[in-house]
């Protein structure tokens, strides 16, 4: 498979929350719960656990209450999850131990790591069985300052004693590095085991409780995510020692986990392998799935042990164009793993002739596809001063005004529903995307009233003439600043290095900002670089796109959470919005399970953001993968992101089916050389007939 950008810039899973990061570590990580492959509506299954389990509920007094009682009676949720047994850690040299036990590679000192760059380059490799203390230390560094935590923020609102225990650690983390340069890469190790968290215990090695603060039925599903992978306290002591952040040895570049593969093989920005982990628990394929599963043939491995592949890799190609031919040839298995718009991008060419469709067939390209719950969207920046929430009333209505004017300009019925079908999908009204319960998307009468109107009972975008007038109330009437005259010229932080086929979707959006006279600058950067831009706070206008993490509107709508905002919190609120009602619903939202109050709640949380327009809305994308016909069980899911270990290659179909697509044509050659053999007659017969001329001149 191919990847597209720079190679992932986080595989820690306390840091990881993208979705070409997630290709790597859903594989090599385990987090308690997952998702059945081919069910749906997606259904949880146990991973590192043993069991998917209900919580139970305590009260003030820590009396047991029973499972209907109102959330307003219950002080704690408590989750007891049991550990599988005989779990082991892929090998890594952090758990290698000498012959009296102690470990090998946990006291280098400067200069003894040389220029080793890979775990594998050490003598000792080393296992251990994975336990349910690993589990409760990988929550207890969401809260350490050593590390990126983008969830922390909705963690610490849930787990008891998380918010806390943060500020302890800052505590402990200043201690430690007093007197020490504040550059200094290879930190002291900080120990967790040290201070105990009140919300997570090991109750013995295979049984881990959480305790959370009041009912959240959220959180199975956030135990399916690899923040509650186990995280073994030796490689976090290893990775802390001199020389390694030089060497690119840390979780970013070679994470550790229990799961069906392991990282071998890490080129930066080149190629990345994942191979089999040896010691990887039994596991089996599973024997049902959803109507139409038998029918595709994805049932035929039942009860077959996996993971089928012996290895993954994964190969930089900077374009989309070099990617679709490479897989045409049969050069790749799949486009890439990350990406659900590669059946929808590949079917747009396969429809576009009578021809490419018989060439399609002929080749057996697999194109499944599916209505999933991921949507793409324009976002604002709101602590921007120009597009942001504004400091005063009368600068925040005149910016709310410009950003609702944006969003009746952006014509997503055109770009994304007639140009670019590739990529395309349904124009969006609100944050909340089809498929999870509570969602209004698509139902008759439905719409955005800020940027579209009803006609003839279907909604219809609004003209330009409304957007003008909320021009002039934002000030900028034809484009121009009314009391300087300037032009307004607004920035565009694009998340991606501008390709040929980029190019043209960025220009259509340039296009849909000069309707209303504004110039829009493309800042466009890889997205390792874009990722530290939102970081600061230093991006205005930018494109961004969610996969859901769970099938619930509250993994779409924490995306708007004020204390979830990137820049601030390090959450996954990129815009920065912050609303105190919308806050305040969220946490009722929250502790609601599905039925008409948690609808009711949506539907006032959805009417504040189409008001606000932190966002210019996008669309809610098709999904479709895109395989060879020797690769077997596949499906889309955009949840399923261990999808790997269930797919099977018929290794010796591809063998063959490679080399017949692509033999050699060989008369061109035979005519290149018939042609030279020619030229060289001719040449010899002209140069000896000069030679012949010119003696019998000479004899004369």
């Amino acid at each position: 498979m191919a990847f597209r950008e720079r190679s992932p810039r986080y595989l820690d899973p306390t840091s990881s929350y993208t979705a070409p990061e997630s290709t790597y570590t859903y594989e090599i990580t385990e987090p308690p719960y997952g998702y059945h492959p081919l069910k749906r509506p997606y259904t949880l299954i146990p991973r590192a656990a043993s069991a998917v389990v209900k919580p139970y509920f305590l009260d003030a007094q820590g009396q047991r209450l029973p499972e209907d009682a109102p959330p307003s009676q219950i002080a704690q949720a408590v989750y007891d999850i049991p550990i599988r047994p005989g779990l082991k850690w892929s090998p890594h040299p952090a758990f290698a131990t000498d012959e009296q036990g102690h470990y090998r590679y946990h006291a280098l000192k400067a200069g003894e790591l040389g220029d080793r760059r890979s775990p594998f380059e050490f003598q000792h490799l080393g296992t251990r069985e994975v336990v349910a203390e690993d589990f409760v230390y990988a929550l207890k560094r969401h809260a350490s300052p050593r590390v990126e935590a983008p969830v922390f923020a909705v963690f610490s609102e849930h787990v008891i004693g998380l918010a806390d225990y943060k500020a302890l650690l800052r505590r402990e983390n200043d201690k430690l590095l007093a007197g020490l340069p504040e550059t200094l890469a290879d930190k002291p190790f900080l120990d967790l085991r040290r201070w105990p968290l009140a919300g997570a215990e090991a109750v013995n090695e295979h049984l881990l409780r959480i305790r959370l603060k009041g009912r959240y039925p959220q959180w199975q599903y956030w135990l399916a995510t690899t923040f509650l992978s186990a995280i073994p306290w030796e490689v976090d002591a290893f990775y802390a020692q001199p020389g390694m952040a030089a060497n690119s040895l840390g979780w970013n570049q070679w994470p550790v986990g229990s799961g069906p593969f392991m990282m071998t093989e890490s080129v930066p920005d080149r190629r990345h392998v994942m191979s089999r982990n040896p010691h990887y628990r039994p596991d089996t394929y599973p024997c049902e799935g959803s109507p139409g599963d038998a029918e595709a043939g994805r049932l035929a491995d039942c009860g077959k042990p996996l993971p089928f592949v012996d290895k993954i890799v994964a190969m930089q190609v900077k374009e989309e164009l070099p990617i679709k031919e490479m897989f045409k040839q049969g050069y790749l298995d799949l486009p890439e793993m990350d990406r659900a718009d590669w059946g929808v991008n590949l079917g747009v060419d396969r429809d576009d002739s009578d021809e490419v469709k018989a060439f399609f067939k002929d080749r057996g390209f697999q194109l499944p596809m599916a209505v999933d719950i991921t949507n793409w969207y324009l976002g604002f920046n709101m602590l921007d001063p120009v597009l942001g929430r504004g400091d005063t009333p009368e600068q925040q209505k005149r910016n709310r005004a410009l950003r609702q004017a944006i969003s009746i300009a952006i014509d997503w019925e055109e770009g994304y529903g007639r140009i670019f079908r590739a990529r395309g999908g349904d124009a969006a009204h609100g944050p909340i995307p089809p498929g999870v319960f509570g969602s209004r998307e698509g139902q008759p009468g439905e719409y955005n009233p800020v940027t579209h109107r009803l006609v003839n009972g279907k909604p219809v975008r609004r003209p330009l003439e409304d957007a003008f007038r909320l021009m002039e109330q934002a000030g900028y009437p034809g484009g121009r600043d009314a009391t300087t005259g300037k032009p307004l010229v607004l920035n565009y932080d694009f998340q991606r290095v501008v390709t040929p086929e980029l190019k043209a979707e960025n220009d259509w959006l340039v296009r849909q900002f000069a309707k209303l006279g504004i110039q829009l600058d493309v800042r466009a950067t890889d997205f390792n670089q874009f990722q530290e831009k939102i970081l600061k706070g230093k991006h205005q206008i930018f494109w961004w796109g969610w996969f859901a993490d769970y099938p619930d509107a509250e993994n779409f709508l924490f995306l708007l959470y004020g204390p979830n905002s990137k820049s601030q919190h390090e959450g996954e609120n990129v815009a920065n919005y912050a609303n105190p009602e919308f806050d305040r619903l969220y946490r009722q939202l929250q502790s609601l399970e599905d039925g008409p109050e948690k609808a009711a709640v949506m539907a006032r949380m959805n009417d504040i953001v189409r008001e606000d327009a932190p966002w210019a809305w996008g669309f809610w994308s098709y999904s479709g993968l895109a395989f060879q016909r020797w690769v077997h069980n596949g499906k889309p899911g955009v949840v399923v992101r261990d999808r790997a270990r269930y797919l099977r290659v018929d290794v010796q179909e591809r063998a063959r089916t490679v080399a017949e697509w692509n033999r050699p044509v060989w008369w061109p050659l035979l005519v290149l050389a018939a042609g030279g053999l020619a030229i060289g007659i001719v040449t010899r017969r002209a140069w000896r007939a000069r030679e012949t001329a010119t003696a019998l001149g000479g004899g004369r």
